[in-house]
């Protein structure tokens, strides 16, 4: 698991790996991930963009980047959270992600709240 804290924003990532959806012999290995956002803080803030780099076990970067998540701009209270679960695919049995969510204040100020890294990885997988 991840967890990181940014400007009262709290994001928890927990990953899977999916062996029903991958396909080891053709370089396809399917992961799971699931975001837990939670505010923590004391004013209201706006889930408006993500970016995500992903790494796979070559040192291939992928970046990831375009509105909110699965859809959505959730709008996040003091006290509330939102969750969702997604995956991406690598060509190696291993990679990571980490990367940002852009989030909007009410009186129109934005920070960046930090996604952790993460590792993606077959179960009992060392290397």
């Amino acid at each position: 698991m991840s967890v990181a804290v940014t400007e009262g924003i709290r994001i928890a990532v927990t990953t899977q790996y999916v062996p029903q959806q991958s396909l080891p012999q053709a370089k396809r290995y399917v992961f799971a991930y699931t975001v837990k956002i939670a505010n923590e803080g004391g004013q209201v803030a706006q889930l408006k963009s993500r970016h995500w780099i992903i790494t796979d076990g070559n040192g291939k970067i992928e970046e990831v980047k375009g509105p909110g998540v699965v859809g959505q701009q959730p709008t996040l209270r003091p006290g509330e959270h939102f969750e969702y679960t997604s995956g991406c695919v690598l060509e190696t049995p291993r990679g990571s992600m980490h990367g940002t969510y852009q989030m909007r204040r009410p009186d129109g100020s934005q920070f960046d709240a930090t996604i952790a890294p993460f590792d993606l990885m077959l179960p009992y997988s060392l290397n």
